[in-house]
C-alpha cells in the first residue's frame, strides 16, 4: 500500500474515532446540573467518582472549542466549552491565593486540593484563549493573558507562589528544574501567539526562552535522551534515580512542540534537535517484545523506581502519532512513516474500543487493559486523544493534498 493510500485510510479512521470520542464525553461526562465535566468514567461511561479535575475542565474547554474551529460551531460543543470555563471561574479560583486554581473539587465546586504545579492554570488559559477567539470575546482573551503572565512570573521566579507552596524537595541540597514547565509554557505561548496576535512579540520571545531551556538544560545528546529533572543550569545528577528519569512520551511530545517553534522561527538547527529528541525517545522507549511505548525509562538503563514504568498509556502513543506525521511531512523520510504506521497499528489494535467508544487509557505491558477498566480519571479526559485525532487529520490533509475528507 502506498504511503498516501495508507494515510488516507488512517484519516478516515481518525475521523470516526474523533466523532466517537467527543460523543462519549458529551453523553457521559457533561454535568448539565453543576456545570463542567466529570472525567472519572468506567468503560461504558458510568461515573465512578464525582470529584472534578480542574485541569481537565480547561482541557475540555480547549478541545470542544478547537473542534468548533475545525469543523464548524455546534451548539453542544460550544455549550460544554463555555460550561467548563464558567465552572472554573465561579468555583475553582482561590481568590485568597492570588487567583491560583484548585486542582480538584467536589461535583458542585467545593475545593478539595491545591497543588504547587500550575497545570490547572495553564489549561484554563488554553481554554480561555481558544474559546475567546472562537467567540470574539476580548475579555476572555485578556483573562487568558493574565494567567499566562502569572505562570511566567512563577516559572522565572519573579514571584513566590501565592498559594504558599515551596519547592518539592529541599533546594539547598539539590535544586531541580523539571521539563514539564518549559514544555507547557512553550505550547501555551504558541497558542496565545495565534489567538492574541496583538501581543505576539511577547509570546515569541517567551517561546524562544522555553525552547532554549529545553534544549540547553534537558536534552542530553551524549546520553541519547531528554531528562525530566535537571539542576538549574542543566546539571545531571547521575547518582540519583529521580534525576535519571526519562519519559519517552513526554520527550516525543516535546519534540513536536519544538518542531512547531522551529517552523515559526525558521530555525533548522532547532528542527534537527527535535528530530534527534524524537528518535532517541522512540527507539529507546519502544517495547520490542510486546509493542508500544514504555512509560518510564532510566537514562542509564538501571531499574526504574516508578511502579508503572513498563505500562502502556494512551497519551504517549497519541504524541508518537503526531510527531511522526510532523516529521514525515517535514522530511519525507520513510523512517518517520514507519514510526507512524507502527504507532497507528498498535493504537488501533490495543487502545481503541469499538464497543463503547473512546480509548482504553491504561494497559499492562502485554497490551491488556488494567481492570476494572477506566476510560477517564482525574488525569485522563477529553484532551490528548481528540487533540491527536484533529491534528492527525490536518497533517494528513497537508501531506496528501486532500482537503475534501
Amino acid at each position: 500500500m502506498s504511503n498516501n493510500k495508507a494515510l488516507t485510510e488512517s484519516r478516515g479512521w481518525f475521523k470516526k474515532e474523533l466523532d466517537s470520542c467527543l460523543s462519549f464525553w458529551l453523553a457521559n461526562g457533561y454535568d448539565r446540573l453543576n456545570g463542567g465535566i466529570y472525567t472519572c468514567l468506567d468503560r461504558a461511561g458510568k461515573i465512578f467518582s464525582t470529584d472534578k479535575s480542574v485541569w481537565m475542565q480547561g482541557r475540555c474547554a480547549w478541545t470542544f472549542a478547537r473542534a468548533c474551529r475545525m469543523y464548524g460551531t455546534r451548539d453542544e460543543w460550544a455549550k460544554i466549552a463555555e460550561s467548563c470555563l464558567d465552572f472554573i471561574e465561579t468555583r475553582c479560583v482561590n481568590r485568597e491565593a492570588g487567583g491560583r486554581l484548585y486542582f480538584q473539587t467536589t461535583s458542585d465546586g467545593r475545593p478539595l486540593r491545591q497543588r504547587r504545579y500550575f497545570f490547572s492554570e495553564a489549561f484554563y488559559a488554553m481554554g480561555l484563549a481558544e474559546y475567546g477567539s472562537l467567540c470574539g470575546d476580548a475579555k476572555l482573551i485578556e483573562r487568558a493573558r493574565g494567567y499566562y503572565d502569572l505562570l511566567f512570573d512563577l516559572y522565572e521566579g519573579k514571584i513566590s507562589d501565592p498559594a504558599g507552596h515551596g519547592p518539592k524537595i529541599i533546594a539547598k541540597n539539590r535544586a531541580l528544574t523539571g521539563l514539564a514547565n518549559p514544555m507547557i509554557l512553550l505550547n501555551l505561548s504558541r497558542l496565545m501567539r495565534d489567538r492574541d496576535p496583538e501581543h505576539k512579540d511577547i509570546y515569541e520571545a517567551r517561546a524562544k526562552k522555553c525552547a532554549d531551556a529545553i534544549v540547553r538544560k534537558h536534552f542530553k545528546r551524549e546520553l541519547r535522551c531528554t531528562l525530566e529533572n535537571v539542576g538549574p543550569n542543566g546539571e545531571y545528577y547521575e547518582e540519583a534515580s529521580s534525576c535519571r528519569v526519562v519519559n519517552p512520551g513526554h520527550d516525543i511530545e516535546c519534540a513536536w512542540f519544538l518542531l512547531e517553534q522551529s517552523d515559526r522561527a525558521g530555525d533548522d538547527i532547532l528542527a534537527n534537535t527535535a528530530s534527534e529528541m524524537f528518535s532517541f525517545a522512540a527507539e529507546a522507549g519502544w517495547d520490542e517484545k510486546y509493542g508500544g511505548l514504555f512509560y518510564f525509562l532510566d537514562a542509564k538503563g538501571l531499574p526504574s523506581e516508578a511502579y508503572e514504568h513498563d505500562m502502556k498509556l494512551w497519551w504517549p502513543h497519541n504524541e508518537l502519532i503526531i510527531a511522526s506525521l510532523m516529521l514525515y511531512r517535514r522530511t519525507g523520510d520513510e523512517k518517520y512513516m514507519d514510526w507512524f504506521k507502527k504507532a497507528y497499528g498498535y493504537c488501533r489494535e490495543f487502545f481503541a474500543d469499538e464497543s463503547y467508544g473512546e480509548w482504553f487509557g491504561y494497559l499492562r505491558r502485554d497490551g491488556v487493559p488494567t481492570e476494572p477498566i477506566a476510560k477517564g480519571t482525574t488525569f485522563k479526559g477529553p484532551f490528548h486523544l481528540p487533540r491527536m485525532l484533529m491534528m492527525a487529520e490536518s497533517i494528513i490533509d497537508e501531506i496528501t493534498g486532500d482537503t475534501n475528507g
